[in-house]
C-alpha cells in the first residue's frame, strides 16, 4: 500500500490535514517602492514608518496568530511555522535597492501547493523579493521526505524601475474608470511576475486574477506550466477594484458549488457563466463590521479582509471574531462556524486565509466544471 501523500491539496476546503501559518518576528514596515506606496489610514499626509515594527505591535500579532494555531491544532490539524528572518535587512541586486524587507505573516503570497505540487511565487514587490526563504526549510523536509513532491520555484523578475508603470499612483479617479477595463496597474507586461495569493484553486481548474501583483506574463507562465499537468488555468478580471491585490479578499470558494463573492467587486461580465452554467452558486457576503476608517492604522488592505475565511473542511470554516453578520451568513448556508480574534493581523497584510499555507488535505483533483469549454494556451 502506499505511503500517504506528504504534499497534497486541490482546492481551498477539502478537510484540512496540514498547514504552514505565519509568524510576526522581525517584521518591518513596508518601504515606499514602485510597486507599492503605502499610507498612513485616513491620514495620507502623514508619512508612513520605515523600519522595524514596535515590539508591542509584534507581540499582539503573535498572540492572534497563536490562537488560530491552537484552534488549528484542536481540530486535529498539523500546524507548522516559518522560520524566523531578519527582515530588516536591505536588499540590493544589480537592478534595484530597498532598505528593508517585510514579514513572514502571510505565506499565501509566496507560497502555493497544486496537488502534490509546491510553486515558490516570483512576487511583485521589491521588500518581498527574498520572502520565501523563511519556508525552505520546511519546503526541503516536504521534498525530502517523499519523491513524489515537487517543487518548482517560478523565475524572479528583475523588479528594475522599468518593470513597473510609476505614473500609475498619480492617476486622478477619473482615469482610473478610463482604464479600468485595460487592466494596466502598476507592473508592466514584459516580466513574469505572480503572487500566489491571487491564485484560487478548483480541483482541475485554477483561476488567476489579473492585478497589480499578477500580469498578463505571469498567467501565461502560469498557464504553459499547469496545463500539461492537467490543470485548466483561468484569468479573472474584476473591474470595480481599482487596486486589485489578491483574490482572496473578493472571489472566496467554500465547498464545491459554492462561492463567497464582492458585492462591490463583481467579476467582469461573462467570466461568471463557467460558474453558473456548471450549477455553483454565487452568494454575497454581507458588508463588513468595520469601515475603511475603522481599520488597523497601518493596514494597507480593505474592510473586505472581512472575506479572508479559512477552510477546514466542506462543512467547517473560520471567522474574524468580530464579523456577526459573515458569521450568521455561514451559519445559514450549513457551516460549523469558529471565531478567533485576528485584527491586529490586518496590518501585516491580510487575515485567516492570507496567513496561512496550507500543505495537506485530505482529497484528490476533482472536475467541479464538466460543463466548460476550454481552449489550451498553444
Amino acid at each position: 500500500m502506499d505511503k500517504p501523500l506528504v504534499v497534497n491539496s486541490w482546492n481551498e476546503w477539502d478537510p484540512l490535514e496540514e498547514i504552514v501559518v505565519g509568524i510576526a518576528d522581525n517584521a518591518c514596515y513596508e518601504p515606499t517602492e514602485p510597486g507599492n506606496r503605502p499610507a498612513v489610514r485616513n491620514h495620507p499626509d502623514v508619512p508612513f514608518p520605515t523600519g522595524p515594527k514596535p515590539p508591542e505591535a509584534i507581540e499582539r500579532a503573535n498572540e492572534e496568530l497563536a490562537g488560530l494555531v491552537a484552534l488549528l491544532e484542536s481540530q486535529g490539524v498539523t500546524v507548522r511555522r516559518p522560520d524566523p528572518h531578519d527582515f530588516s535587512q536591505p536588499v540590493r541586486t544589480p537592478d534595484f535597492a530597498v532598505e528593508n524587507q517585510y514579514c513572514s505573516v502571510c505565506p499565501r503570497d509566496v507560497m502555493i501547493t497544486l496537488g502534490n505540487e509546491i510553486v515558490e511565487a516570483t512576487m511583485s514587490r521589491r521588500a518581498r523579493y527574498f520572502e520565501y526563504r523563511p519556508y525552505r526549510r520546511l519546503v526541503y523536509a516536504y521534498w525530502n521526505a517523499d519523491p513524489r513532491v515537487e517543487w518548482t520555484t517560478a523565475p524572479k523578475p528583475t523588479m528594475a524601475d522599468d518593470m513597473y508603470r510609476q505614473e500609475f499612483w498619480e492617476w486622478p479617479l477619473e482615469e482610473r474608470h478610463a482604464r479600468m477595463h485595460s487592466f494596466e496597474f502598476c507592473i508592466t507586461q514584459d516580466e513574469v511576475v505572480f503572487d500566489a495569493a491571487d491564485m484560487s484553486r478548483f480541483g482541475r481548474d485554477v483561476l488567476v486574477q489579473e492585478s497589480m501583483t499578477t500580469n498578463r506574463a505571469g498567467i501565461r507562465w502560469l498557464k504553459r506550466h499547469l496545463e500539461p499537468r492537467g490543470f485548466r488555468v483561468h484569468p479573472v478580471h474584476f473591474p470595480l477594484d481599482f487596486f486589485p491585490s489578491h483574490i482572496d479578499c473578493t472571489f472566496v470558494p467554500l465547498r464545491p458549488g459554492l462561492v463567497l463573492t464582492n458585492p462591490e467587486r463583481p467579476l467582469r461580465e461573462g467570466e461568471e457563466r463557467m460558474f453558473l452554467d456548471n450549477g455553483w452558486e454565487l452568494v454575497d457576503a454581507p458588508q463588513p463590521t468595520s469601515t475603511n476608517e475603522e481599520m488597523p492604522r497601518y493596514c494597507q488592505s480593505s474592510k473586505w479582509l472581512s472575506m479572508n475565511v479559512l477552510s477546514i473542511s466542506p462543512t467547517k470554516v473560520i471567522c474574524e471574531e468580530r464579523e456577526k453578520p459573515l458569521q450568521e451568513l455561514l451559519d445559514k448556508l450549513g457551516f460549523e462556524v469558529f471565531t478567533v480574534p485576528f485584527r491586529n493581523v490586518f496590518e501585516y497584510g491580510g487575515s485567516l486565509h492570507c496567513a496561512t499555507w496550507d500543505v495537506r488535505r485530505r482529497g484528490t483533483r476533482e472536475d467541479y466544471f464538466p460543463h466548460l469549454s476550454y481552449e489550451p494556451l498553444v
